[in-house]
């Protein structure tokens, strides 16, 4: 399985937990959204599960080869003893179900109705236990109460203070943190082999150390859209001329995800730009800020006009238009 860059520190505690022959029955792994609590989750269900069975799977940290037995059945989704629990898709649509009903986590009484079939060990994975609508948590919890015996469960969460203070309770934390600008960088050249320096750079700024948000932008031009951001701030766009072009450009229906992508980044970079601030200059990119963000989620969803949109929030940018004065230092 593919290595994971950046959290050697989740890696060692969840590997000395395992040799200590005393595994806690259920860890919360925490942290930002898309920087590898899942694929952490994933990696430690593999290991598990080929430790248990055997031949004993060498390799370093939570290593698994491809070709070994457990990871075969994983891969093709019939491992017995292995459950994984998330949003499934709606029917004829692709779109994902908003939640993870109750019925999914009553599937799992069909495994812990039986005996482990490979090992003495089973594991379970739930990305994300955010997404399990009340009912489902409820259930959920019982197998955290009285938890079947050599069962594992890997609980993704973005937002563990919105869980119940119950299942907090019975889970052993592991925090995870947002990437370095090192590790993103390493992380998205091993996952886009094809990418220049100079489109892992602007990815790596634009991810702002979640590996997950940075491969979303792929293909998308982040390092255009900076630029266009940039110019916009530094000169206040004279004419209108990169506003107009910039509102073009997106309106376009194939530029539907870029949109979106300028919808998101837009907001931060006031926000970035409000930090080198002080004074009046301050207050005035942190009001221009306050309307950009207003305007942006008011576009998410919406049937708003797009080149109105984008050029009104290029007109936000445009409003920066530092001074020496305004910046620190």
């Amino acid at each position: 399985m593919t290595s994971l860059v950046g959290h050697d520190t989740q890696i060692a505690a969840f590997c000395e937990a395992m040799a200590s022959g005393k595994l806690h029955h259920a860890w919360l792994l925490t942290g930002p959204q898309g920087i590898g609590k899942a694929r952490f989750a994933d990696m430690a269900a593999l290991r598990l599960l080929a430790e248990a069975a055997g031949p004993p799977p060498g390799g370093e940290g939570l290593y698994v080869s491809a070709e070994h037995p457990t990871a075969r059945l994983v891969t093709a989704g019939s491992h017995p003893d292995f459950k994984r629990l998330e949003r499934l898709a709606k029917d004829g649509t692709g779109e994902l179900a908003r939640n993870i009903p109750i019925a999914q986590v009553r599937t799992l009484q069909g495994m812990f109705a039986t005996t482990p079939s490979m090992s003495s060990r089973r594991v379970v994975v739930i990305d994300a236990i955010d997404d399990l609508e009340r009912a489902a948590a409820n259930a959920l919890l019982k197998n955290l109460e009285e938890p079947p015996a050599e069962t594992v469960f890997l609980l993704v969460s973005h937002a563990p203070g919105r869980l119940l203070p119950t299942i907090r309770s019975r889970c052993r934390l592991l925090r995870f943190s947002a990437l370095g600008s090192d590790a993103m960088a390493r992380v998205l050249r091993n996952e886009l082999p094809e990418s220049d320096e100079a489109e892992i750079a602007a990815l790596v700024r634009a991810g702002e150390g979640s590996p997950g948000r940075a491969l979303g932008f792929a293909g998308l031009d982040i390092a255009g859209l900076d630029e266009a951001m940039d110019y916009l701030a530094a000169s206040g766009d004279p004419g209108n001329a990169t506003r107009v072009a910039l509102a073009k450009s997106l309106s376009l229906k194939a530029a539907q995800m870029r949109y979106e992508a300028f919808l998101q980044r837009a907001p931060a970079f006031i926000a970035r730009a409000a930090e080198r601030r002080q004074g009046q200059a301050l207050a005035d990119a942190i009001a221009l800020w306050e309307q950009c963000r207003a305007l942006t989620s008011s576009a998410v969803g919406t049937s708003l006009d797009v080149q109105s949109v984008v050029f009104q929030i290029g007109t936000l940018i445009a409003g920066l238009a530092p001074r020496r004065s305004d910046v620190k230092g």
